[in-house]
């Protein structure tokens, strides 16, 4: 149980320059994201843009992420996700010959399968590696909605499914997976819910804020673990203003613009058809920012 990942992670951004992955300021990020004591950093999720990178981008961001991570305490949670079973498993193994700790793959968007076709699509893709592997359920991005069962039944049948982020936005949720499934590792993937997650007996987090807060995720998903449920509570409610606006707009416009105005990027650039938020949201995002000291910036 020890060896898999639990604690405070980060679902890294992907910065981009003249249209290109900018290989130094992604691995400078991640630099940032070990000197704050987060336990692992995810790239190529929703937030690292993956549905817009190439498949030779995506496996880089992974490539990147392990040489920065070498000789830290800070693992790597890859993402390796597909509407396409093969693609999935083609981004999987390649995570895995690169080292990475663990893999986490998001459900099939638009092609909405059932809960066969969910379970079939994940066996084949943990099956196809050794390392630890996650699921990971966003319905409202995806469309389709890997239930408790479900997660039931591959935990139960795929020996290195481990966990979940659990993206639903509802409290029950986990507390169903963790009544169903007890030794199952779920994560929060709502930053606005991480305590109530943590304190249910959630491990970990996955975290859009913790790309310009590092060090406040990770003293607030600590202390939840250590048991100081008061002392996580009382940073959960200080992030709740940075974790709304940080959803202004769809993931991840408002964390680059954010990651724009305090110099961690020096451009401010997505993949179409993303483009930058609304003058009026980025003056509210630079407002809401004025309250929160961000280190290393």
């Amino acid at each position: 149980m020890s060896s898999y990942i639990s604690g405070a992670t980060t679902a890294l951004i992907t910065p981009l320059k003249n249209g290109k992955l900018d290989e130094a300021t992604f691995a400078k990020l991640i630099k940032r994201q070990i000197d704050n004591k987060i336990d692992a950093v995810c790239p190529v999720g929703t937030t690292g843009e993956s549905a817009t990178l190439t498949h030779n981008e995506h496996k880089r961001c992974i490539e990147i992420a392990v040489e920065v991570c070498k000789n830290s305490n800070t693992k790597v949670l890859a993402g390796a996700g597909s509407n396409a079973t093969h693609e999935a498993i083609d981004i999987a193994k390649h995570a895995q010959s690169c080292g990475v700790d663990a893999i986490f793959s998001v459900s099939p968007y638009y092609n909405k399968p059932s809960q066969e076709g969910l379970y079939q699509h994940y066996r084949a893709i943990a099956s196809a590696v050794e390392v630890p592997f996650m699921l990971y359920n966003v319905p409202g991005r995806t469309g389709v909605d890997i239930l408790p069962d479900t997660v039931k039944r591959l935990f139960n049948d795929v020996p290195n499914i481990f966990g979940i982020k659990e993206a639903t936005g509802s409290i029950e949720r986990t507390v169903e997976l963790l009544a169903k499934v007890p030794e199952l590792f779920v994560f929060s993937g709502d930053d606005a819910i991480d305590f109530p997650i943590l304190a249910s007996g959630g491990k970990g987090i996955t975290s859009v804020t913790a790309n310009l807060l590092p060090d406040m995720k990770a003293k607030l998903t600590h202390s939840a673990l250590k048991g100081d449920l008061k002392k996580s509570k009382e940073i959960n409610d200080k992030l709740y203003p940075i974790n709304k606006i940080l959803f202004c707009e769809s993931n991840p416009i408002p964390i680059k613009a954010a990651m724009y105005i305090a110099g961690l990027i020096d451009t401010l650039e997505y993949r179409l058809p993303l483009v930058e938020p609304s003058k009026e949201n980025m003056k509210k995002i630079e407002e809401v920012m004025k309250n929160y000291e961000i280190v290393g910036a």
